[in-house]
């Protein structure tokens, strides 16, 4: 059988050599697996990433709108721009330090596929998902490379925990999300009570005060303040 036009581009990147720059490169079953899910969504409009590389190559055939937020660190931009894989006509190249950047992009539409795969130290990630998470459209993709990193993998948990995404795969240190069709979090709100990674701690609270009432719907307030501390510290 023929391979589609998508499995040659996907054997070519992978064909690259494996520190094809020098911060490093997704391993060839990340970049099948990306371009299989990617395949399945049907219509592509617009996607973005953090961090430039062989998945920039990638996406530059399965989206006609790419936007990559990067330093070139490494020559992760310049080995992009000067590969004949890239289709630089589908791709911006947002330059500087994607803590200033990301918070200054206006979003004119929504995105199929954001990967987060720029700065990896705390806080950072986290901060690449805020500015990112609210323009992922339903049944649209959010991918978290490098969750062997504790603190990524953290975040990777926090995000899955959420009933705005739901965990579909994860692939070597790549975890694959699918946004679902529940309401957003207001990113300028609140709300931590109903984030499931909070939930289990916000039940405990309830519960505690529930028992609270009750206590002191049977025990005079009177009663309450003769009981030595020592012993009110062992309440619920």
């Amino acid at each position: 059988m023929a391979k589609s036009p998508i499995d040659a581009v996907v054997c070519e990147i992978n064909a690259l050599p494996e520190e094809w720059h020098g911060c490093g490169s997704m391993v060839p079953e990340v970049i099948h697996a990306i371009a299989e899910h990617v395949s399945r969504l049907g219509v592509i409009r617009r996607t973005a990433e953090t961090g430039s590389g062989k998945t920039t190559l990638l996406f530059s055939h399965l989206s006609p709108h790419h936007t990559v937020f990067a330093l070139d660190h490494a020559r992760s931009v310049s080995c992009v721009r000067e590969s004949p894989l890239c289709r630089m006509e589908t791709v911006h190249v947002v330059d500087g330090p994607t803590q200033s950047t990301l918070p200054r992009h206006e979003f004119t539409e929504p995105l199929q596929v954001a990967l987060i795969d720029g700065p990896h130290g705390y806080p950072f990630p986290d901060l690449e998902y805020y500015y990112l998470y609210p323009h992922i459209a339903p049944n649209g993709l959010l991918l978290i490379d490098d969750t062997k990193i504790p603190s990524i993998g953290r975040m990777r948990d926090i995000i899955a925990a959420d009933d705005m995404f739901e965990l579909i795969d994860t692939v070597a240190d790549t975890a694959f999300l699918r946004r679902t069709q529940a309401p957003l979090l207001d990113p300028l709100g609140d709300g931590w009570w109903l984030q499931g990674f909070n939930k289990p701690y916000f039940a405990r609270l309830q519960r505690r005060s529930r028992t609270i009432r009750l206590i002191s719907s049977v025990v005079p307030a009177g009663l309450l303040r003769r009981i030595p501390k020592s012993v009110r510290r062992l309440l619920p």
